[in-house]
């Protein structure tokens, strides 16, 4: 299940890839339109400019935009900026390997192989989202 957190995300940059064009979106906006709280907003959208999805403008006229297009940020890449590892198990992630503690050997454990399953189609359909294709949905 998504987090409040990255499903907040998903729609501020969605609003954010509907309405930028030239020019930076006011937190505010985003946060009576989407109805996200501004302060948990504020902090997502930070998170997001820090992993280099977002930049940002102060002063009149300021706000956030995209720093990539739309088409070049993966559904999966917003995900793990905000919860971290797709898969369901340390042990079946490419980027967060862990070897499970009570597991003797990964090579014969059914779960893991079905996880591992899990994962790759769940990051197949992930990567081949694109924030533009979100979008336009």
């Amino acid at each position: 299940m998504l987090s409040k957190k990255t499903k907040y995300g998903l729609k501020a940059l969605i609003y954010i890839a509907k309405h930028s064009g030239t020019e930076p979106v006011l937190i505010s906006e985003i946060s009576d339109r989407e109805r996200i709280p501004k302060k948990f907003l504020e902090a997502i959208l930070l998170d997001l400019k820090k992993f280099g999805i977002l930049g940002s403008k102060k002063g009149k006229g300021g706000g956030y935009y995209l720093l990539k297009d739309p088409r070049d940020i993966s559904a999966a890449t917003i995900i793990r900026v905000l919860d971290g590892p797709l898969a369901m198990l340390p042990c079946v992630s490419l980027n967060y390997y862990e070897k499970c503690d009570d597991c003797p050997d990964e090579a014969k454990c059914n779960l893991n192989k079905f996880l591992a399953q899990v994962r790759d189609n769940t990051l197949s359909l992930l990567q081949q989202r694109s924030l533009y294709d979100l979008a336009i949905l």
